[in-house]
């Protein structure tokens, strides 16, 4: 470990009893640390939250209010993913100036070894997986971290010097880091999301940025040359850029010609692959698969090890995932599109007229660029959640009339099996966040699957 005499005996309050505070809170114990797990959800059952950690580790839980004295005693608090930072719970412990970190951090004191990390509004999730996949083929010891469903504070004490760690990092994550350092970091795009939590764009822009705040010219920082944002940044960037585009043919770096992958580099051009050698569908695939290539080969993978890979890899769980086809209707999973930006992906990669599941929780998103992408794909615009009256009222301002509304989740899947026909396609692509109906997109995705499969 890097740092365990920072945390020895520190009194550390671990705000967030989901998987990432059980992390934290197992790892600062190992640390020697006496962390305190706290969750202001009075709805939570403390004997079932202390259950969920080891008996090896130091447990104190805390459920409903704080007490003072705890307050008192802190000497650093880490918060899990979804805690804002800006609450008034947190900004009390600030003005005491009392460190604040976040997962990300806590793990980057415990670990060793090279970090990979990924981040970008779309994307992540099958970027962070293929790029775990590719490492795999060439270092011994990989570990596939973070917003992708592992927490990296589990694997960080038990990392070492040859160790590489690609973490999947969202901007929550971020809106924490200080010494946190990638060897190789990327920002596939950025796109308007979660201004609920971050309030501007240009606040959301910079926490995403901040992933290369510790990285110099020795690193290297892979960015989207098509995103106005990412391009932008890539002129200012501390570590050396690497770009890729679907757009246009760059001098330097990955870009697609045709159906065709090629590498520029120092004057000298190589075709890598051809688009339908993949298993993955939609551009949002090409590019992700364009950065993933251009995060391995930085980490020194040889190519013909990153493109075998890339041929065999299949799509990510809840990304346009295909599902299966019943009487001639073709059932795809996109759950994951929990934002307009990913949603246009969803439907862009759609070949079949399209009976279109959209709406949830409201994430203050505007939907006109989605619904735009449609392009006379959408036959049947089923809507759900709290949003489906403002998706509704924009997609009739763009002349779409066939609207219907479901009450529950699984009526808004019948209706899309009464109204597809053979030769349709029927996609769960909803531009919302699950919460409300559900407590996270996996499992709205997984009750999608369980119905399609349940069809004869």
């Amino acid at each position: 470990m890097k740092n365990n005499m920072k945390l020895l005996n520190k009194k550390v309050l671990v705000v967030g009893a989901g998987i990432s505070g059980i992390g934290a809170v197992e790892s600062l114990s190992r640390a020697g640390a006496e962390p305190v797990l706290y969750d202001e959800n009075e709805k939570l059952v403390k004997e079932e939250v202390a259950a969920k950690l080891s008996d090896s580790c130091k447990k104190e839980v805390i459920i409903g209010r704080l007490p003072e004295e705890i307050k008192e005693s802190t000497e650093l608090v880490v918060l899990s993913p979804g805690v804002p930072v800006d609450s008034e719970f947190v900004e009390e412990f600030r003005k005491q100036g009392i460190k604040i970190w976040g997962e990300i951090e806590l793990a980057y004191e415990l670990g060793q070894g090279r970090v990979i990390a990924i981040t970008g509004t779309n994307g992540k999730t099958t970027t962070t997986s293929l790029v775990g996949e590719i490492m795999r083929t060439h270092y011994k010891d990989v570990c596939v971290v973070g917003n992708i469903g592992n927490p990296y504070t589990l694997t960080a004490p038990d990392s070492k010097e040859d160790t590489v760690t690609v973490a999947e990092i969202s901007s929550f994550q971020l809106e924490t880091i200080e010494a946190f350092h990638p060897a190789v970091s990327a920002i596939l795009n950025i796109t308007p999301d979660h201004l609920n939590r971050h309030h501007t764009m240009e606040n959301y822009t910079a926490v995403k940025e901040s992933i290369t705040l510790n990285q110099t010219k020795s690193d290297v920082c892979v960015l989207n040359y098509d995103n106005e944002y990412t391009r932008r940044f890539g002129e200012r960037c501390p570590a050396r850029v690497i770009y890729f585009s679907s757009s246009h043919k760059l001098e330097e770096g990955l870009y697609l010609d045709g159906e065709d992958i090629y590498q520029a580099h120092v004057g000298k051009t190589d075709k890598l692959m051809n688009i339908h050698e993949m298993n993955l569908v939609g551009m949002c695939n090409v590019e992700n698969v364009m950065a993933a290539i251009a995060i391995a080969e930085s980490m020194d993978v040889p190519m013909d090890k990153i493109i075998d890979t890339v041929k065999d890899f299949k799509a990510v769980e809840h990304r346009i995932e295909y599902v299966a086809t019943k009487g001639g209707v073709d059932y795809y999973n996109d759950s994951k599109g929990t934002n307009p930006d990913a949603a246009i992906q969803g439907i862009k990669a759609m070949s079949k007229p399209t009976i279109l599941i959209g709406g949830g929780y409201d994430k203050q998103s505007e939907y006109d660029e989605w619904i735009e992408a449609f392009d006379g794909k959408v036959k049947c615009f089923v809507l759900i959640g709290q949003t489906r009256e403002k998706i509704a009222e924009c997609a009739r301002k763009h002349g779409i009339e066939n609207i219907i509304f479901a009450d529950s989740f699984r009526e808004a899947f019948d209706v899309c099996v009464e109204n597809a026909e053979s030769g349709d396609a029927v996609l769960l692509s909803p531009a919302c966040a699950s919460w409300g109906m559900f407590p996270n997109y996996e499992v709205r995705g997984r009750m999608f699957k369980e119905f399609v499969n349940e069809l004869d």
